[in-house]
């Protein structure tokens, strides 16, 4: 197995060498007889020329002779520019090159190519003279090699990182709760053996948490049968057992049986695969079957279409509630309002509500507040307020505490999917 690093370190050197030997031959190439072509022919022409101040006439002829056997135009100019002579049809040269041509001994551009004799004089061709612009060449054909390098690179670059991205969309697909979440196993390199421990990690996830659902699962439904036995012994000592102490005993049998309920609810939230919520819901009527079953609470919002699951939506209400009874002050308020496509639903009481620094570990499971009421007695089972945050995200919204503009508490939840709303409703 090439290890992912050397395979990126030979590349690396692979490309290096091979752009190292191509700068060298080229190099060699131009920098040896090509390199002084320009020079040695600006020469040969200087020297069968006549010299600059001769007469046109002299230079016309020696051009002649020059040019004997050319199939092409040849011009000479002066240093100002001027044709001194002409073969065939006066060519000129290009004058956007014409301030860059003054600084090189022998150039080519298209069919045109010159030389730049000593004195200042241009000769300008319409066939090619010597071997072009060296340092042109070796310029143009490195480019080329480093544009090949690039080009040959580029597969291999994107085939590791394609797998890259696949295996980040498994870990992504894996930490939304997928968990039959996995990635193709390609290659025997580094990535490879990174996505084989990525699918067995994930095995062994998905297993501990399938264990975990079943353990609470079958927990809970195993308690429901002493549960069953002790409320029938309790019904049997009506005439025998003392009321406070039977009191007592049918609370804590309605708690115990409330946390078994709880329980297989959060059980059942926490499973990754999620039915399609498709229900269409009234929420201002649901929530108004929930408040009439609890005193001094006051309902204030508009009548909103919702795409739910009415079972869930009830248990959202009823454990807000629930906590405002116990931990609160009455009245409890209720306001429902759409915002957008967004569902807000506000629950808070006259009393001071959790303080700050509660405002997120009241949704931790199994979390009590200490009840003010009670001497430091705490109530409740602590999983009510963490299943309203679980079913308001599984609505597509969250739940937070937030404070309101007096500094108290107050319990806000967003729930995505609003289909409707009409004017305001209040009811007590």
């Amino acid at each position: 197995m090439l290890r992912l690093y050397l395979r990126f370190y030979l590349t690396l050197l692979a490309s290096l060498a091979l752009l190292g030997a191509a700068a060298a031959v080229l190099w060699h190439l131009a920098g040896g007889p090509m390199e002084e072509v320009g020079i040695t022919l600006g020469r040969v022409v200087q020297n069968t020329l006549p010299p600059a101040d001769s007469p046109p006439a002299e230079q016309q002829e020696a051009l002649r002779r020059l040019a004997s056997g050319l199939n092409g135009d040849v011009t000479l100019f002066a240093k100002d520019g001027t044709v001194i002579a002409a073969i065939g049809r006066p060519l000129a040269p290009p004058r956007a090159l014409r301030h860059h041509l003054l600084a090189m001994d022998h150039w080519q551009d298209g069919t045109v190519s010159g030389v730049h004799l000593g004195d200042g004089r241009l000769l300008v061709a319409s066939v090619p003279m010597g071997a072009g612009n060296a340092r042109l060449i070796f310029h143009s054909l490195l480019l080329l090699v480093a544009l090949a390098i690039g080009v040959a690179a580029f597969p291999l670059v994107r085939q590791l990182t394609r797998r890259l991205e696949r295996l980040q969309r498994g870990v992504e697909s894996l930490g939304a709760g997928d968990l039959a979440a996995r990635v193709a196993v390609e290659g025997k390199d580094e990535v490879a053996r990174l996505a084989g421990s990525f699918n067995r990690a994930a095995s062994q996830i998905e297993q501990l948490i399938r264990a975990h659902q079943a353990l609470l699962a079958n927990a809970s439904h195993e308690l429901r049968t002493p549960l069953t036995r002790i409320r029938l012994a309790v019904e049997m000592l009506k005439s025998a057992a003392d009321p406070k102490s039977k009191a007592g005993l049918e609370k804590d049998i309605a708690e115990l049986d409330g946390l078994v309920d709880e329980i297989l609810l959060a059980s059942r939230l926490n499973a990754a695969e999620q039915p399609q919520i498709s229900e269409e819901i009234d929420l201002l009527a649901l929530a108004a079957e929930e408040c009439s079953r609890y005193d001094d609470v006051d309902l204030e919002g508009t009548p909103i279409g919702l795409r739910g699951e009415a079972r869930l939506l009830r248990r959202l209400l009823r454990n807000l509630l629930e906590n405002a009874k116990r931990h609160g002050v009455p009245p409890t308020h209720v306001r429902l309002a759409r915002e957008g496509a967004t569902v807000v639903l506000k629950v808070w009481d006259s009393g001071p509500g959790p303080a700050p620094a509660e405002f997120e570990q009241v949704f931790t499971p199994f979390y009590r507040r200490r009840d003010s009421s009670s001497s430091g007695t705490s109530t409740g089972n602590g999983l009510g307020l963490s299943l309203v945050r679980q079913i308001a995200r599984r609505h597509g919204g969250d739940a937070h505490c937030r404070p309101l503009d007096d500094g108290r508490g107050c319990f806000v939840i967003t729930l995505a999917g609003a289909t409707g709303a009409q004017e305001s409703v209040r009811a007590k």
